[in-house]
């Protein structure tokens, strides 16, 4: 006779070793499911060495228990939205080598120097926004603090505005710094504290080394986002950074930069005089004002070409004035190049990928937004390189079947953008039956000639595929028809943009609610993000359906606000964990930036974790959605 052993008769060292190999989300949920599991999770809380949870955001009563003084502890990665000062002492763990605090808009400056005074042995530092909301400051001393205290610090990563600092202490700051410092990124600063602080030391222009800099002697990787990009920045940071491979610049100018704030085929030339630069991101943002590097022409980059052999990766945006000449001398200096990015390339054409296939690159990455003069030829020359993953091709209006025609040739493809392209149903055939196997992202976000029928084209038949992001927003013709098809797919998609789609409607999200994987797979919708923004035909019904159980997994709703207050404040409510936008903002980051490789998700199993930490009563819940629905009955 057969014995069956429960759970409770496991080891609890095996139970322990086993729950060690999971994520945080998953040993949570583990121990939901039996008193055996929550006993082992609350004892394996308190060796674990790494804790990540970024998928939700919890608050200081929901974080306490589950970080426990932990000596083992190396990594911590939180989305602090709903923390403030008051968790401090729960997130800085002395033996931490590496912490990444998101959202961080309610902490003070005191974070800043608590990190110095607990987390000394920090290695590596990721900090969002810190102070960004009323009433919060940083004050220069908390950077002191952090920066002289965290003498093992390699990757600093402070993500807000340190423009807030005072200028004249500033650079006295970072002479502090860790000398084993070697990458730094920081979310905005001006072109003249940059300036100030990579200057030389006073008199040594006259040492015998020219390119000595008073700190930050070994970044080897350098990402600003600052005011203006300026021949004097890029000459400060070629000369005061030697050992730079990696350099990210990016400008957001508020007002048309006079020559003294700008950048010119002068300043160009002067970037990577050593020639060791690997990667190059140049970008002027149109963010607030539209804008370009109007005083950079070919000749600049003829200059900078020269220096060029090692790079492999270049991103450059809002070079108006830079025609095929110039883009075709980069592709033809760096034999090793295999990411290509322009932006707003208002001059660029298919010549310069005529003859692309005569040369040794191997492009592996390919963004050309904004190109509009780019048609079908060029896309032809560019599939000559097989072994393409990621091709970013928003907005090149001109692209039409046959340039999926050529697509279709790339079975290494990964991310396909085509977002205002003149593509038909007929042509999205061309993907079938190579490369839709082997996409993970595809967006065809305002192809207005796509219709219910793409669907069918691009699905029908198919099998279980990899693709697990799709954007069909801003496509006037399909309805729930089409949304239907695509939910009998049972594709597990993690992410769905349907905004702007007029004929969108309840029906659409009683078919996505009801989604459900095959017999071996999980059961229930695998949705995480659904933007359905400005969808005309949602009314306050739909509602119902966007609650749980429906949609167990979603964490980014887009709807229409005005469509029910009410409705969508209970929904929030209901499920605190759900960022609900009904503003038309975006839903998360830019999920297509593929400056830096593929856009990947690695997403967490965190639906039974959320009923773990909330341990609600499901009726509550129920009340409050239904109070606002009888409340829209009885307007009506």
């Amino acid at each position: 006779m057969e014995m069956e052993v429960s759970l409770d008769e496991l080891p609890s060292a095996l139970l322990a070793t086993i729950m060690t190999k999971l994520d945080i989300a998953s040993i949570c949920s583990l121990a939901s499911t039996s008193s055996t599991f929550r006993s082992c999770a609350k004892h394996i809380l308190s060796f674990l060495p790494t804790f990540h949870l970024l998928d939700i955001a919890p608050s200081g009563e929901l974080l306490r228990p589950l970080l426990p003084p932990n000596r083992s502890l190396k990594s911590l990665k939180v989305d602090c939205g709903r923390l403030d000062d008051s968790a401090i002492p729960v997130l800085l763990k002395p033996s931490l080598h590496e912490l990444c605090l998101h959202n961080c808009a309610d902490f003070s400056g005191k974070l800043l120097s608590e990190i110095g005074t607990r987390c000394k042995d920090l290695r590596s530092l990721y900090l969002g926004s810190v102070a960004e909301k009323r009433g919060r400051a940083i004050h220069i001393n908390d950077l002191e603090e952090l920066l002289s205290s965290c003498s093992q610090l390699e990757a600093l990563i402070l993500m807000f505005d340190v423009s807030l600092f005072l200028r004249h202490n500033f650079a006295r700051v970072w002479a502090s710094a860790s000398e084993k410092l070697t990458s730094l990124e920081i979310g905005y600063i001006s072109a003249v504290t940059v300036t100030e602080l990579l200057s030389p030391n006073l008199g040594s222009h006259q040492s015998l080394n020219p390119v000595q800099s008073s700190v930050l002697p070994r970044i080897q990787k350098l990402c600003l986002s600052v005011d203006y990009i300026t021949d004097a920045m890029v000459g400060t940071i070629s000369k005061g950074l030697p050992l730079l491979t990696y350099l990210d610049l990016r400008d957001a100018p508020l007002i048309e930069p006079r020559v003294t704030f700008d950048l010119t085929n002068a300043g160009l030339q002067q970037i990577n005089q050593l020639g060791r630069l690997k990667h190059l991101s140049l970008v002027r943002s149109q963010e607030f004002l539209i804008t370009y590097f109007r005083r950079v022409n070919d000749l600049g980059l003829l200059l900078m070409a020269d220096k060029c052999a090692n790079m492999e990766s270049i991103c450059l945006g809002g070079f108006c004035r830079v025609t095929d000449t110039g883009f075709k001398t980069i592709l033809h200096s760096c034999s090793r190049l295999c990411k290509f990015k322009v932006t707003y390339g208002t001059h660029l054409t298919d010549l310069v990928f005529h003859d692309i296939s005569a040369t040794s690159l191997t492009l592996t990455h390919v963004s050309l937004r904004w190109c509009n003069l780019l048609t079908n030829h060029a896309v032809y020359s560019l599939a000559s390189n097989k072994e393409l993953k990621a091709l970013d091709l928003r907005d090149c209006r001109s692209l039409g079947d046959e340039a999926l025609r050529a697509i279709g040739s790339l079975p290494k493809l990964k991310m396909l953008l085509l977002d205002g392209s003149d593509i038909t149903d007929a042509g999205l055939s061309y993907l079938r039956p190579s490369v839709i196997n082997s996409l993970l992202v595809l967006s065809l976000r305002g192809c207005k000639r796509l219709t219910d029928k793409c669907i069918t084209v691009l699905f029908d038949g198919c099998g279980m595929l990899e693709l697990r992001e799709l954007d069909l927003s801003n496509l006037p013709s399909l309805s729930d028809n089409g949304v239907l098809l695509l939910a009998k797919s049972r594709i597990h998609f993690s992410e769905l943009r349907m905004r702007q789609c007029p004929l969108i409607g309840d029906t659409s999200i009683m078919a996505l609610a009801s989604m459900k994987g095959d017999e071996a797979g999980w059961h229930g919708s695998s949705l995480r993000l659904l933007d359905l923004y400005n969808c005309g035909g949602i009314t306050p019904l739909a509602f119902r359906w966007l609650k749980k159980p429906y949609f167990p997994r979603l964490k980014w709703l887009g709807v229409t606000g005005s469509v029910n207050r009410d409705m969508v404040d209970a929904l929030a409510t209901s499920r605190p964990f759900l960022h609900v936008a009904c503003h038309g903002e975006e839903l998360g980051a830019d999920p297509y930036d593929i400056s830096d490789g593929l856009y990947t998700h690695d997403y967490d199993e965190v639906d039974e974790f959320e009923q773990w930490l909330l341990e609600a009563d499901v009726n509550s819940e129920d009340e409050e959605m239904g109070d606002a629905e009888n409340n829209e009955v009885l307007a009506v």
